[in-house]
């Protein structure tokens, strides 16, 4: 009775949603939610690939870039690798009392932990023959105790064949900026002998999934925690590169790690102001290991790869709208990209018979990755008198879809939400005829509040939109405060309402370590030893995880709830979900102001128990950190509803909240 009286009075205040539980709308892909990994902010090298050498095999262009040498150390260049030649050489120092060795600085320190085991590994040799050992130190040189090494290990290096050897050892004290240095020692029998060491490398043991060339097991714990439907790489702007020579290859990225060729990458130099030298690609995290990440996520794997185009807006000429031509891949150089494309789904569906389908077995995977997507490009745009992106994509996609008609092919709308570029991309999407588009939106918040209604009237008929990358950019305050997801949240609805237009979206960046970013606000922060999700990362994860299998219709009178002025900064979706056979129903309250609502559940009758999520905080600057990382967290709770004829609940949503709604049909 006392719901009722509190029905009656909120209808004057029209904030009475009445959900229609039984009318089925569109279908949500399972791909509806997502990630998207870039090789920024140090999220590969230093991040989620687990290696802790940095330049391990001497291929930085400063060879010894991350190292220090002292003695008789030299650089060759015929080792064992075609794609890695330097190694470093190691000679008696010319005196008993003088030393010779290396030391790896690691990325931003090397962190020991205590009781965790590390596996250490080098490619090694004689040249001289014989036999030498080689001493291998955990170092604190900030230390002020009487020796700076922590702990050590020998190797013995015996004979002139380049051999693989490998020490396990035990951290026996944490150290969070630590080295690796490596002495040559005399052997057994008192002599020093020359000594030739490549691929230099160090991991955890305990990486995910227990892989030697693995994954920071706390961070791939994250990504798996999202229960991601579609995992977008290599990364965006890498696909392009600065220029042609700097753009990622996939084909560089697989066979044995040993061999990778290392790869520049494009963001340590684009920015100045916050300006990384060291940050380079030993695409030890390549292709493989990307599609083995996909399975363990359970995610569709959507590889992107190069039109041909370096990054346009690093690659225009002072003419303003004038590309450099130069820059990029004439048309009739194009097949070499094209086929890169082709030996990519082969690569990754393949019968081992292939030539890149062996490549994958070889590397231990027989059995096709089931590759279903592809994208072509990342922010390419046509200029309007020169369809410099469009005319490269027609030929990829009458190549791939002549080999291999059932694959799922991307294209793009630029960089611009909105905007010429757009507006004359959109309909030429459609006339090529992929099967998706990927839109960028990197926007700010009064932006995100305006969007509501934006699929709304989007061509049902296709391309579907795939929402790329996006991210609320306060300005002046870009970093992951929690404001900005709500508006996320809020916009993410409006995706939800329409997924018969919307079939990805992945939220960006997705890493960033705390002492090498260049580009806020990230889903989850590191440093060498933790990490932490952000507000905005647990949106994405309450979406993820809610998702349901059908849209049904979310109204207040006759209209859905996007913002519109009458309804407060109120927004809302709602779906079932047949597998479970819940109702869902997701809001958010982006006004400062607390907003008493009401949900009547159409179709369900009788008291039922209702499940709640809540993001909230009255804090509309807090963040979380490393030092506090559970500062802003989802919360579980339950409420009752209850309705003779028609199940109902009231609530009263603080402002600045998302809360989902959870009961059974």
């Amino acid at each position: 009775m006392a719901v009722a009286t509190s029905l009656g009075a909120l209808a004057q205040g029209s904030h009475v949603m009445d959900v229609n539980v039984n009318k089925e709308g569109a279908p949500i892909q399972s791909t509806m939610y997502g990630i998207f990994f870039e090789d920024i902010n140090f999220a590969a090298d230093g991040g989620l690939y687990a290696e802790m050498i940095k330049n391990r095999s001497f291929e930085f262009p400063q060879n010894f870039m991350g190292w220090r040498t002292f003695g008789n150390v030299s650089l060759r260049k015929d080792g064992p690798f075609n794609n890695n030649p330097h190694y470093a050489r190691l000679g008696y120092a010319g005196h008993p009392h003088k030393h010779t060795g290396l030391e790896n600085e690691g990325f931003f320190g090397i962190t020991i932990k205590e009781g965790e085991e590390y596996r250490m590994s080098l490619w090694a040799r004689c040249p001289e023959g014989g036999k030498s050992k080689l001493q291998f130190q955990v170092v604190d040189n900030a230390s002020m105790g009487e020796t700076q090494e922590l702990q050590s290990f020998t190797i013995t290096v015996d004979g002139k064949e380049w051999q693989k050897y490998e020490a396990k050892f035990k951290g026996k004290t944490s150290i969070k900026k630590g080295s690796i240095r490596i002495f040559l020692r005399p052997n057994d029998s008192k002599k020093i002998n020359t000594t030739d060491v490549e691929h230099v490398s160090l991991f955890p043991t305990d990486t995910w999934r227990g892989r030697e060339n693995g994954m920071r097991k706390d961070l791939a714990q994250a990504l798996y925690d999202l229960k991601p439907g579609v995992f977008r790489f290599p990364g965006g702007c890498i696909v392009e590169g600065t220029d042609l020579e700097s753009r990622y290859q996939w084909k560089n990225s697989v066979g044995p790690v040993e061999n990778r060729k290392l790869n520049e990458n494009r963001w340590h130099y684009t920015f100045d102001f916050r300006f990384y030298p060291d940050y380079f690609q030993s695409y030890g995290l390549g292709f493989f290991e990307f599609f083995q990440l996909c399975e363990d996520f359970g995610s569709e794997p959507l590889p992107v790869i190069s039109c041909g185009l370096a990054c346009q807006f690093q690659n225009q000429n002072h003419k303003e709208g004038e590309p450099d031509m130069e820059a990029h891949c004439s048309l009739d150089e194009l097949q070499p990209f094209i086929d890169d494309a082709l030996d990519l789904i082969e690569f990754a569906n393949g019968d081992k018979s292939t030539k890149w389908g062996k490549v994958r077995a070889d590397m231990g995977h027989p059995a096709p990755f089931k590759l279903k997507f592809l994208g072509v490009g990342n922010e390419q745009w046509d200029y309007q008198d020169n369809p410099v992106f469009t005319e490269r994509l027609r030929m990829f996609t009458a190549a791939i879809r002549a080999k291999y008609p059932d694959i799922k092919l991307i294209g793009t709308t630029g960089p611009d939400s909105e905007g010429p570029a757009f507006d004359m991309l959109k309909p030429r999407m459609k006339t090529i005829g992929v099967d998706l588009y990927d839109e960028h939106f990197y926007r700010p918040e009064k932006w995100f509040l305006s969007q509501g209604h934006r699929y709304d009237k989007y061509d049902r008929r296709g391309p579907k939109v795939f929402a790329g990358e996006y991210a609320c950019h306060a300005k002046d305050k870009k970093y992951n405060r929690f404001e900005s997801s709500i508006y996320e949240a809020a916009f993410m609805t409006g995706m939800e309402r329409n997924a018969d237009v919307v079939h990805m979206a992945t939220f960006a960046p997705l890493f960033a370590h705390v002492e090498g970013w260049q580009w806020r606000p990230d889903a989850i922060w590191f440093d060498n030893s933790s990490s932490f999700r952000t507000c905005s990362y647990y949106v994405q994860q309450m979406f993820a995880t809610n998702k349901g299998t059908n849209t049904v219709p979310l109204l207040i009178g006759k209209k859905t709830v996007a913002g519109d002025n009458n309804q407060d900064g109120l927004f809302a979706s709602a779906v079932v979900d047949n597998k479970t056979n819940e109702v869902i129903v997701k809001v958010v309250n982006t006004s400062k102001k607390e907003q008493f609502i009401a949900l009547n559940f159409n179709g369900i009758k009788g008291s039922h128990n209702v499940k709640t999520i809540t993001l909230h905080t009255d804090n509309m600057e807090a963040e979380n950190s490393l030092d506090n990382p559970n500062r802003i967290t989802p919360h579980n709770g339950s409420m009752t509803a209850s309705g003779e004829k028609t199940t109902s609940l009231t609530d009263n949503l603080p402002a600045m909240t998302f809360k989902i709604y959870k009961l059974q049909r």
